[in-house]
């Protein structure tokens, strides 16, 4: 793709940027004001190209960023290539964006699940437990249920932000999907109350372990 053309799409941007949603964005690290619907269609309208996404990544504009994971070609990253992305990713959407959209459908998603989980950087960590949620509610074979409780039991409480909040929903995942673990993780929730004063609009299930993993195992039973 001709610069010409990232001119145009950055042009584009630029004209979607609304200063009210940059600055409620910001107040969450992320700092773009694109209507996200918006940007959405105008990668429906670009359609898939993988150059002239990494392109736009090379940017290191957050709007721009959100915009290449939505056009891209997930399998068409190399692993390391991901990795140098994710450890790019100063927005929080980005990063989510990037877990969610790409690294989940790409062949390379395990191997990156077991480095990052290990990583000393909890942003980085936060993704390597995004994909262990993903495994334990899609593909738990093979995954150590207790040590993960066991992890999570000792290490939960008192981990940063990021890395709290993705390990909670390991925690929630593994009592919703897996009875033979349910009454652990409850109990791992109850003692721990990570997120148990979590403001939670009405008709919103809690991120509080117990209530979300209770609510959504009555949900099941009455499916």
């Amino acid at each position: 793709m001709s610069e010409t053309t990232v001119a145009e799409v950055m042009a584009e941007l630029a004209a979607l940027e609304d200063p009210k949603m940059r600055e409620a964005n910001e107040k969450r690290g992320d700092d773009h004001g694109v209507n996200l619907s918006k940007l959405r269609a105008v990668a429906k309208r670009l359609k898939t190209q993988q150059d002239l996404a990494r392109e736009l990544w090379a940017t290191d504009n957050t709007a721009a960023r959100l915009l290449a994971l939505l056009i891209c070609r997930p399998k068409a990253f190399e692993q390391d290539e991901l990795d140098a992305m994710l450890r790019e990713s100063r927005a929080p959407k980005v990063h989510d964006w990037l877990v969610n959209y790409v690294v989940k459908k790409s062949p390379h998603a395990e191997e990156l699940r077991v480095k990052w989980t290990a990583d000393a950087d909890p942003v980085v960590a936060s993704a390597g437990w995004a994909l262990t949620t993903e495994r334990v509610a899609k593909k738990p074979e093979g995954l150590d249920l207790a040590g993960l409780l066991d992890t999570i039991e000792a290490e939960m409480k008192d981990a940063p932000d990021r890395l709290q909040w993705a390990m909670n929903h390991t925690l929630a995942q593994i009592g919703i999907e897996h009875a033979e673990h349910r009454a652990r993780a409850l109990d791992i929730g109850e003692r721990l109350e990570v997120l148990k004063d979590y403001p939670t609009p009405p008709n919103c299930t809690s991120p509080f372990a117990p209530s979300w993993i209770n609510e959504m195992v009555r949900r099941q039973a009455s499916a």
